[in-house]
């Protein structure tokens, strides 16, 4: 398993309640602020689209590719995060 960064665990740890976008692993300034401007403001949007998504960590990659620019690492970091922080409290 690929090791996971500091801001990874500090997600996964507790619920999510409403932390800004920038929380989540994969997601820093440039990429929240665009995720902001398009409605994404709040960590739990953007896990609601990975839900809608059927928590498929391709299509959700993908989808944040096409919406904020998303390279292949920080969509790779912010999947995982989010599939684990699923897997911990759903």
């Amino acid at each position: 398993m690929s090791s996971t960064s500091q801001k990874h665990r500090d997600f996964v740890a507790e619920p999510m309640g409403e932390k800004p976008v920038t929380a989540l692993a994969g997601i820093g300034e440039v990429l929240g602020e665009r995720l902001e401007n398009k409605g994404f403001d709040k960590a739990f949007i953007v896990l609601g689209q990975f839900l809608v998504l059927r928590k498929d960590e391709e299509m959700f990659r993908d989808w944040l590719k096409d919406t904020c620019g998303a390279n292949a690492k920080q969509g790779r970091d912010c999947s995982s995060c989010l599939k684990e922080w699923c897997d911990a409290f759903l």
